[in-house]
């Protein structure tokens, strides 16, 4: 698998600068900060949840849990679960399961960021495969991803 084309495109077509790092092949947003010497508040990790609804993209800090009751107040969604990847590994077909990047917007997916993540200047996010990420300002991201910021995280002891 490649970093798919639609997010090199939207990245590209923006003069946004990010760059692209390569790491060895991980499965986890714990293990991807540790392999990328970056802090996990940094490292965006995407958790995909049903809802009675529709499928909501949820993007929080590698070093948070997403809290569902928070999140179905926030989304005004009903009966949020989350997702198997059997259940949501169709609608990114340019990806790798797992590993879509946190541009809900591309795939027509409502996207929401939990607020902690907005803290810092920039974010790392898995780029398509287990084998690629993309570092980029968070500013530069809130804007092309155009996700609903609000607080449905904890974090991790």
């Amino acid at each position: 698998m490649e970093i798919p084309t639609r997010l090199l495109q939207l990245l590209n077509e923006h003069q946004i600068s990010y760059e692209v790092l390569h790491h060895p092949a991980a499965y986890t947003a714990q293990e991807l900060a540790a392999l990328e010497h970056i802090k996990a508040r940094h490292y965006a990790k995407v958790v995909m949840v049903q809802t009675a609804e529709t499928p909501l993209m949820a993007v929080l800090p590698a070093d948070h849990h997403i809290d569902l009751s928070k999140l179905e107040t926030v989304s005004g969604t009903h009966s949020p679960t989350l997702a198997r990847e059997v259940e949501f590994q169709a609608l990114f077909p340019d990806c790798a399961v797992g590993t879509m990047p946190p541009f809900g917007n591309l795939y027509g997916i409502p996207t929401y960021v939990d607020r902690s993540l907005t803290q810092d200047d920039y974010i790392v996010f898995e780029a398509g495969t287990h084998t690629e990420a993309v570092r980029m300002r968070y500013p530069d991201y809130e804007r092309l991803a155009h996700p609903q910021i609000a607080e449905f995280t904890f974090k991790v002891a």
